[in-house]
């Protein structure tokens, strides 16, 4: 597959290369990044051909978007596009009282959930403030899990004002879950849904209703987390993650039938991992987390490695994928 063949997002005219580049490592997912560290991926995938760029408040606590925009800064604005999200204001906060959680050695905020129409037209005024941006092409709700009514009636109105009025160019929303992207999807008019872990190698969340749906509404779907946390890169190990969190048993289980179809057919797991989402005709493009120049161009080089048919179909007959999932 090729990493930079073009996508558009929904009908916006937004074009993103099918590989972008997700920076909630940048922002010190799991383990903390240096600065030059972080800055040095961003510019190697730019080096790349590399054009879409995803980030969000909570990354680090605006480290992410900090990172992100010096690292932009020299480059001409047309060139890339850019997603980040609202649904968490950033309050300052004692360095010694921060729940630190997945973000190690964050900035000194506390992230608070609020997705009043206010408080997201405040959210983007300070994104853009750390990007040093005077816009942003796409604005996700973030993570609305517990406040569907808040964010449909407070953050989706502001999102669909900002891109009328020409400040945003797409409006989407950014989960963990499918099911509710797929409410977002019929109540209002979306232009794309991140989707994070639920349509990857392992788990086909989304498949049954979202993205048919996507398919029917043209609403471009980006796939967020095609590692699922880092599972489906570091293989079935004690201490691999799925979902954040630690894997369990019966995702480790599953894990080792890919792992073992994989060595049959010589194919890197990480490669299968990248490429099995594109292949489904409502996804415009995957954003794999890279920390280092060496992720980074190694994720590359994985979205072009040739995998076989007989791989696809190795695996249908294993009972990890579904047979009503399209493959490459």
């Amino acid at each position: 597959m090729d990493p930079l063949e073009i996508a558009t997002i929904g009908k916006t005219g937004l074009q993103v290369t099918r590989l972008g580049m997700g920076s909630a490592p940048l922002g010190g997912l799991f383990q903390d990044v240096a600065e030059e560290q972080a800055l040095a991926a961003v510019k190697r995938a730019l080096a790349l051909g590399i054009n879409f760029f995803d980030t969000a408040p909570l990354y680090g606590h605006g480290k992410s978007e900090t990172y992100l925009g010096k690292a932009l800064a020299s480059v001409p604005r047309s060139s890339y596009v850019l997603a980040t999200k609202v649904g968490r204001l950033l309050v300052p906060t004692d360095p010694n009282q921060l729940e630190k959680r997945e973000f190690d050695n964050p900035f000194p905020f506390k992230p608070v959930f609020d997705f009043s129409y206010d408080a997201v037209m405040r959210s983007l005024e300070e994104s853009l403030k750390r990007l040093d941006l005077d816009h942003v092409d796409i604005l996700h709700i973030h993570d609305p899990d517990d406040h569907y009514e808040q964010a449909i009636k407070g953050a989706y109105p502001a999102l669909a004002k900002l891109r009328s009025d020409g400040v945003i160019r797409a409006v989407g929303a950014g989960m963990n879950q499918a099911e509710m992207l797929a409410r977002f999807a019929r109540e209002g008019d979306f232009d794309c849904f991140l989707l994070a872990g639920r349509y990857t190698l392992i788990d086909h969340t989304g498949l049954k209703e979202l993205l048919p749906l996507c398919v029917e509404k043209d609403i471009s779907i980006i796939i967020g987390g095609p590692y699922n946390s880092g599972v489906l890169a570091t293989g079935a190990r004690p201490g691999a993650k799925f979902n954040y969190d630690n894997a369990p048993e019966e995702v480790l289980q599953k894990v080792r039938r890919v792992e073992e179809v994989c060595a049959r057919h010589h194919v890197p797991m990480k490669a299968a991992a990248l490429q099995f989402p594109l292949a489904h005709p409502a996804v415009a493009s995957i954003i794999p987390g890279g920390r280092s120049v060496e992720e980074i161009e190694e994720n590359f080089r994985l979205v072009s490695h040739p995998i076989p048919k007989d791989f696809w179909n190795d695996l249908r007959k294993a009972g990890i994928i579904p047979d009503e999932a399209p493959t490459p």
